[in-house]
């Protein structure tokens, strides 16, 4: 899953970035208005941390241009602006959540596994396709009972294409949702191939179906 953490304050940036990595979580940053607009038009993520006060911009001109765009990342604004007023026009202008700073990075971590949670598989800590179960708190995929070892990168390749059942995601979108920007800087994305490769072998070895479909030319879909 990926985050964008739109924050000028470097420190806690890399705090947030440090915290969300160990917790599986793909992270970019933007420091200023423009770098944010620029890169939520371009990419999509499951949830933006939004700081209001940003060097060169309101953070909440942000959030209109999401929604004005039909942007469905999730968004929670953190913020050392505390207002009621504030907090009031950034829900009704669509943000997720508002959280304050200061604040426990473990709560913050609670706050966007559930927006992921529920705009992506119904707010259930649990996904069940047939055979396959996958416990969203443990982290675990298992197959009639049998736990499946999966790598941090196999097992959030699962969730990203669980859920987009039955959508074809292209190669790009893949490395990008697996490596965040950093795709832009690669000559291919033979390790997309290689992750799907493995996470299709693991799987179909614990007695999964082949639910993982290769749509030529084009990328891959979970079909179930």
């Amino acid at each position: 899953m990926k985050i964008l953490i739109i924050e000028d304050e470097k420190e806690l940036s890399e705090n947030i970035a440090a915290y969300l990595k160990s917790e599986n979580y793909v992270c970019e940053f933007a420091s200023t208005y423009h770098d944010a607009i620029s890169k939520t038009g371009i990419y999509d993520y499951d949830c933006i941390l939004l700081d209001l006060m940003l060097p060169d911009g309101d953070g909440l001109k942000i959030l209109e241009v999401l929604r004005k765009e039909k942007k469905q990342d999730g968004v929670i604004i953190i913020s050392a602006k505390d207002a009621i007023e504030d907090k009031i026009t950034g829900l009704k202008l669509g943000a997720d959540d508002y959280l304050p700073k200061p604040f426990h990075l473990s709560e913050l971590g609670a706050r966007i596994y559930s927006i992921i949670r529920r705009k992506h598989f119904g707010s259930s800590n649990s996904i069940q396709v047939n055979e396959l179960h996958v416990d969203l708190l443990a982290k675990t995929a298992s197959v009639k009972n049998r736990l499946v070892q999966l790598t941090k990168r196999e097992f959030d390749l699962l969730l990203f294409l669980l859920g987009n059942r039955n959508r074809t995601i292209s190669k790009a979108a893949l490395a990008e949702h697996l490596s965040g920007d950093m795709a832009d800087m690669l000559d291919n994305y033979d390790f997309v191939y290689s992750h799907i490769k493995n996470l299709k072998k693991k799987l179909m070895e614990a007695g999964c179906d082949d639910y993982i479909k290769t749509s030529y030319g084009m990328g891959y879909k979970w079909e179930a």
